[in-house]
């Protein structure tokens, strides 16, 4: 387990995107710095958020362009202002991450010019190709790679290097921008580190098609030389879901990956905890086994079992990186054999108090059942908030759970925070939302719809006054505070 989780800790869980900022998302500008310190002052010692990478239209962190790359749209231009590479005039400009760029290679000081060129030596190895992906993305309208020439498609010689050639300054920007993320992105961790916050992410475990990752490394997934897939990510028709859920996603070939000596996920680990303290490791159900549906089908009916790679991944990650700082996300159907799997690395689950209260004395996720070694939530950014989850429930259910978590006069979500940081769990996690006692308006997303997610910002004007004492007092109390 890693020595972050050594001893009780709380968390808050909100994505960059959520912190106040223009154009309807926050950036890594002073909000963030700001949320750190109001951490800071409540007692909190983590800040988890959701992947970092650049987007899709949807907005989905979790179908990003690359799962090493940083999405520019957080790079904050009061900092770019602030450094001299972007004139204050421009900084509302469409263009203006080409203004910084500009200003960079005018007025950028040596050390920022050798601090520029160890950035892109330092992770040539995803860098090159994703910058190169990027501009001939933007190049074809954003269209994806599988609607390219055959040429840039299938990543002929000549056609890349005739491309390269014609568009430097267009890979040359896409580079900068990662170097300027990256730079902001360190720095928000330095401040953090020194303000006693640690910092949370999360790797997904299957990539987009549409990524810089499965048109560089296609000989890894389920694709043909052409791109397309043959089998797709999904999981099985259950309890909630008649015909299963078909992701979509590419497919690991698992002996190919295994055969490279599981470079391609070493190389992943390598950035992600360049950028974290700690990460989640989403769907660990997949890595024992997973489900594979013929991509013609529709629906996830048709699949089946196929077995992942075990142990081995993490034990080659183990010998190249040390104890893991890894969280396995556990939910739903696990057998005996993930979880063995799970237990062998003694890596935390996850308990989600939303899910507890369905009147079985040993649901795994009631507090009276939790394991030291794990970590507790009211609700994840798949859930409904808190308070919208309560006013879900039918009179009997609300009954049910106000007799588990005691008479409480204080309103909802407060009893639920209260029982997350009462767990015996290591490390009590909690939404931003539960924090501030939103309703389902305010949700980050309803998985299995298209529309309205990943769009909620908060405003300093809701954090209501003397909060963060309030909360310090009762972190204080569950023994959650770090010195």
């Amino acid at each position: 387990m890693a020595n972050l989780l050594k001893d009780r800790r709380a968390g808050v869980l909100l994505h960059p995107t959520s912190l106040p900022g223009p154009g309807g998302q926050g950036d890594l500008g002073p909000d963030a710095f700001r949320f750190v310190d109001f951490l800071r002052d409540c007692g909190f010692s983590v800040w988890q958020t959701l992947p970092l990478g650049p987007t899709h239209s949807d907005r989905s962190p979790y179908q990003t362009l690359s799962v090493h790359a940083g999405n520019p749209e957080l790079i904050s231009r009061t900092d770019l202002v602030n450094r001299g590479w972007l004139d204050a005039a421009v900084q509302q400009d469409a263009a203006w991450l080409q203004h910084a760029y500009q200003g960079f290679l005018a007025r950028a000081d040596t050390g920022e010019q050798q601090a520029w060129r160890d950035f892109r030596s330092g992770h040539a190895a995803w860098l090159d190709d994703y910058a190169l992906f990027q501009a001939i993305r933007q190049s074809h309208s954003g269209n994806s790679w599988l609607d390219w020439p055959a040429r840039l498609r299938n990543r002929h010689k000549t056609g890349l290097d005739r491309f390269r050639n014609s568009n430097r300054d267009a890979i040359e920007q896409v580079c900068f921008e990662q170097f300027v993320f990256f730079t902001q992105w360190h720095e928000l961790r330095e401040h953090a580190h020194r303000q006693g916050v640690s910092l949370f992410g999360d790797i997904p475990i299957y990539v987009a098609h549409d990524s810089a990752d499965v048109w560089s490394n296609r000989s890894l997934f389920s694709a043909d030389r052409d791109g397309h897939l043959d089998v797709v990510a999904g999981v099985p028709p259950d309890f909630f879901s008649e015909s299963g859920q078909r992701w979509g996603n590419p497919l690991y070939r698992w002996d190919r990956v295994a055969a490279a000596g599981f470079d391609w996920w070493i190389q992943r680990f390598r950035t992600q905890l360049e950028l974290f303290d700690l990460v989640r490791l989403d769907h660990f159900r997949g890595f024992e086994k997973y489900w594979e549906i013929p991509a013609d089908e529709e629906t996830a009916v048709n699949g089946h079992w196929v077995d992942g790679p075990g142990a081995a991944l993490f034990e080659k990650l183990i010998e190249v990186f040390g104890e893991l700082p890894l969280v396995v996300e556990d939910l739903g159907t696990i057998t005996p054999e993930v979880e063995a799997l799970r237990q062998h690395f003694n890596f935390p689950g996850m308990k989600i108090l939303q899910f507890a209260f369905d009147g079985n004395p040993e649901n795994p996720y009631l507090p009276h059942n939790h394991e030291p070694i794990s970590v507790v939530y009211t609700g994840t950014h798949d859930n409904d908030t808190t308070l919208g989850w309560y006013a879900s429930l039918d009179d009997h259910a609300k009954q049910a759970v106000l007799d588990y978590l005691g008479d409480s006069t204080d309103p909802m979500p407060w009893p639920v925070i209260r029982a997350a940081f009462d767990s015996v769990s290591c490390l009590a996690m909690v939404p931003l939302q539960d924090i501030l006692a939103l309703d389902s308006a305010q949700r980050m997303n309803t998985p299995g719809t298209s529309q309205g997610n990943w769009q909620w910002q908060f405003a300093w004007d809701e954090v209501p006054a003397g909060l963060s004492g309030e909360l310090h007092g009762l972190l204080s109390r569950y023994g959650r505070i770090v010195d």
